[in-house]
């Protein structure tokens, strides 16, 4: 699959961003693209995307791909700021506008969601958001819990120090990479291979794309964000994975059907999939993850 896709780049308020690119094999003017939110992580970027991708395409769809690199990930600029979801909605608005100017079709993985939430906000005429697919999204409780500014700070201004930077070298290291991913990532270890830990080691090289993991561990996307699923016009798909894990602490045997029903209470449009798996489907079961979301997309396309 990677080799059928593009790789550019566009500037956004001076930082160069990169971004993937499948084409359309379509011959037509129909196309309804997919937007891609990889998630915020310890060497991740727009590669968690590649099996799903492959997958995708393997099951005949021939619509187009955008699957861009957030500031301060992967082949993007790596500034040495606070990130907060309405600064990656901002860019992503951007692109919508100015890069794949038409209508999509958005995925949001793990806690990017709060990152799609903001572009939803922002959404004008032409509204760029024909419909939404949270993949793994935090537990209600998390995604309805603010954490306080004061603690945010605190925990920036740790992780910016020296201190902060010697973490990060221990927490890219592959011994690392591997306990967490089983522990906290992976329904099932041997899932956690060779591909994964090298792109995560490979991803990680550069010292700069701490800041966007140390934005993500200050829980600048904490808020309550309730409201704004409520609010949500576009059909919505859930996935959870069969052994959802979170940082709840005080939540830990709530069911995936449990963590479900919580978005499907709130969301006017809203319907959702279980499906085998953990915390990062597309890239642990993405056979699985594509028949639902193929489903969906085709609902979508026909309407």
């Amino acid at each position: 699959m990677n080799s059928s896709n593009n790789r550019d780049f566009y500037s956004w308020k001076g930082y160069r961003c990169a971004y993937e690119y499948y084409p359309s094999l379509q011959e037509n003017d129909v196309d309804l693209p997919l937007l891609l939110l990889h998630p915020i992580g310890v060497g991740l970027s727009n590669n968690f995307w590649h099996r799903f991708c492959s997958e995708w395409r393997s099951r005949n769809f021939s619509n187009s791909i955008y699957n861009p690199d957030l500031l301060g990930c992967g082949d993007s600029d790596m500034p040495r700021v606070a990130y907060y979801p309405e600064d990656w909605a901002g860019q992503l608005q951007f692109f919508l506008e100015n890069v794949v100017k038409k209508p999509v079709i958005a995925i949001a993985q793990g806690a990017t969601l709060p990152v799609l939430l903001s572009l939803i906000k922002i959404q004008q005429k032409p509204n760029f958001l024909k419909g939404l697919i949270y993949a793994g999204p935090p537990s209600w409780e998390v995604i309805t819990t603010p954490r306080s500014e004061r603690s945010q700070k605190i925990t920036w201004n740790l992780l910016s120090s020296p201190l902060g930077n010697a973490f990060y070298r221990y927490a890219r290291r592959r011994q690392f990479l591997t306990s967490f991913s089983i522990e906290q990532l992976f329904g099932d270890a041997k899932d956690v291979d060779d591909e994964w830990l090298d792109t995560l080691e490979k991803g990680a090289i550069n010292l700069q794309s701490r800041h966007a993991v140390f934005s993500f561990l200050a829980g600048f996307w904490r808020q309550n964000y309730e409201g704004a699923i409520a609010s949500i016009q576009q059909p919505t798909l859930v996935v959870f994975g069969e052994g959802a894990s979170s940082i709840s602490r005080t939540k830990n045997n709530e069911t995936s059907q449990e963590r479900l029903d919580a978005y499907l209470k709130t969301l006017p449009r809203g319907e959702g999939s279980i499906i085998p798996g953990r915390n990062v489907l597309p890239y642990e079961s993405p056979a699985k993850f594509v028949d639902v979301v193929g489903n969906f997309y085709r609902k979508l396309v026909n309407c």
